[in-house]
């Protein structure tokens, strides 16, 4: 891990000694995040607003897998200044949970491992759209990494990614919820967990009506696509706050919501003022290099990280500036 310059303590008159120290990184300056209220905070209970990219499905076979290494994390920690990243680890079948539940998990760990050496947040995501219809895989996935990393305080369980428009909030999205929070709770009693809501994430304003209740550190999760989402959904979010629940933009794209089109400036700045301003934490969608608006790099782009900024797409470049100066403070502690 890298190091501050050597602060020096004056030992009599003349004689001084510098000692190393470890660099404040995230984890290190926020320490284990809480909800309080309508935000998530730091140890000191001040609001955290942290920026990072979010990778694309992990699912075997599907190309995007290649970038889940450690040489990834490291340069979006050390170019990017990102504090957090997240693991979209695909929950179905075609290469995913349901099919290659081995080769996922790996996946998931070393991103995991590469951003706790960084000393950088991780969203593990469960990335389904249908996540109700096997609740026991989603239990036994997060029970695993619950077990494993529990006890660190930079791991957000992100425990189902976009529930579909005609996926009911009362009836099936927050009975699942609550099941696979009890599981996780009876093993990690404190780390954020973050809960999809209707309609791709974007139906906050239904689960601010209905929210979970009796258990601590439950957020909700938000995701939009600025090309196609606009104030409409910034009212819901701002409605969601205002009745007191606590919001994580897991996913959000600079094209439209179908990963593609052209970056929207426009939009983009607006909801980047409408998340500064309610101090939220986001993760942009995605650190890929599939042929379409949203991937963060160029097709064929190699999977070490050893990457230029000649490598990333113009969504790339943009959420670059985005991410490296969302906050004023140096993860890397570098001088």
């Amino acid at each position: 891990m890298p190091t501050k310059s050597l602060p020096c303590v004056l030992l009599g008159t003349a004689l001084s000694i510098c000692l190393p120290t470890l660099a404040d990184t995230a984890v290190e300056h926020y320490g284990q995040l809480a909800v309080k209220g309508n935000q998530i905070v730091d140890r000191q209970a001040q609001p955290v607003s942290l920026a990072g990219p979010s990778l694309f499905w992990s699912n075997t076979g599907w190309g995007a897998d290649k970038y889940y290494n450690a040489e990834v994390v490291n340069y979006i920690q050390e170019q990017w200044n990102a504090p957090i990243i997240r693991a979209a680890i695909g929950a179905g079948k075609n290469g995913g949970m349901l099919t290659h539940p081995e080769e996922n998990i790996a996946k998931a760990e070393a991103v995991i491992d590469a951003a706790t050496d960084q000393g950088m947040y991780v969203i593990l995501d469960w990335h389904a759209h249908h996540a109700e219809d096997h609740p026991k895989d989603a239990i036994a996935f997060f029970q695993h990494f619950a077990r494993k990393y529990g006890a660190q305080p930079n791991i957000i369980y992100e425990i189902y990614n976009e529930p579909l428009a005609d996926t009911d909030w009362a009836s099936v999205i927050k009975p699942y919820a609550e099941e696979v929070i009890a599981a996780i709770r009876a093993i990690d009693p404190d780390n954020l967990i973050i809960v999809g809501t209707q309609t791709w994430s974007q139906d906050v304003d239904k689960a601010a009506d209905d929210p979970i209740t009796g258990i601590d550190n439950i957020a909700y999760t938000l995701h939009f696509y600025a090309g196609t989402h606009k104030a409409e959904l910034r009212q819901k979010a701002q409605y969601a706050l205002d009745k007191g629940i606590a919001l994580m933009v897991t996913e959000w794209g600079t094209v439209d919501a179908n990963g593609d089109g052209a970056v929207d400036r426009q939009s983009t700045q607006k909801w980047l003022d409408f998340i500064k301003r309610n101090q939220l934490s986001h993760a942009n969608w995605a650190l890929n290099d599939k042929i379409e608006g949203a991937s963060m790099l160029k097709n064929g782009t190699a999977a070490d990280g050893a990457w230029s900024d000649d490598d990333l797409t113009e969504s790339g470049l943009y959420v670059k500036s985005i991410v490296k100066n969302w906050s004023d403070i140096d993860y890397s502690g570098d001088e």
